[in-house]
């Protein structure tokens, strides 16, 4: 799966990744419900660090088509809470056992 997160660029994540980073998602709903924006900086930075981490960088001169995009980490909670309205549940697809 290649997701872009915006202002830097795209990351080529792994099927056997996805249930990691849905974990994390779930863990940012449940920031993004509570209102409390610390608690949303941490979730989301926790899954923006993830898909750094597990994710291979895409060169910046491929062309590949982004699966998922992801607003850059200064994004607000609303910005971020509007994103998930709509795209349904969660930022990451359901990938979950």
């Amino acid at each position: 799966m290649i997701m872009r997160v915006m202002g830097e660029g795209q990351f080529e994540v792994g099927e056997d990744h996805l249930n990691h980073l849905n974990q994390l998602d779930d863990e940012l709903l449940k920031a993004l419900d509570s209102g409390d924006e610390a608690k949303f900086r941490e979730a989301y930075g926790r899954l923006l660090d993830a898909v750094r981490r597990l994710g291979t960088r895409v060169p910046d001169d491929s062309l590949e088509p982004s699966d998922l995009i992801l607003p850059d980490a200064e994004a607000s909670l609303d910005e971020v809470r509007q994103l998930l309205l709509s795209e349904g549940e969660g930022i990451i697809p359901g990938f979950a056992e």
